[in-house]
């Protein structure tokens, strides 16, 4: 199958709703070849994020494009404005929160992809009556 071009307009896309985060999904799966997984998150003001993960198998890249994110990369908190660019290797620990009054962005690739897999489960973590157990490894952000 040939890749066809995708042109979505502002905030379209699959979105999914994780509690004080809302993740929309641009190109992932079968548009990719499973090659890599783009997506936005946005944060709610003072509101967590995803929680300390790790990814054993793939790298993350974010850029800030709205207000300013605190990410942790290993042991370490950064704030992150507009602009910023972080690459999180596999294997490291990382999170994401929003600790300002405005909603905070980010735009996520995710290498390799297939990371859109894990969404539902991810939703069902983070709502009103998440389950006894937190994810495994494997099914965490």
């Amino acid at each position: 199958m040939k890749p066809t071009p995708i042109i979505l307009p502002a905030g379209a896309g699959r979105s999914y709703d994780c509690g004080p985060m809302r993740a929309v999904f641009k190109a992932d799966g079968a548009e990719t070849a499973e090659r890599y997984s783009v997506s936005e998150w946005t944060v709610a003001p003072r509101s967590p994020g995803s929680g300390p993960h790790a990814h054993d198998q793939s790298d993350e890249l974010f850029l800030v494009t709205e207000g300013t994110m605190a990410v942790r990369v290993g042991d370490d908190w950064i704030e992150a404005g507009r602009g910023a660019f972080i690459r999180i290797p596999a294997g490291t620990v990382h999170d994401f929160e929003n600790r300002t009054d405005l909603p905070a962005t980010l735009f996520n690739v995710f290498l390799p992809g297939a990371f859109e897999h894990l969404m539902p489960e991810i939703v069902k973590w983070f709502s009103p009556s998440p389950p006894q157990a937190a994810p495994t490894a494997a099914a965490k952000p």
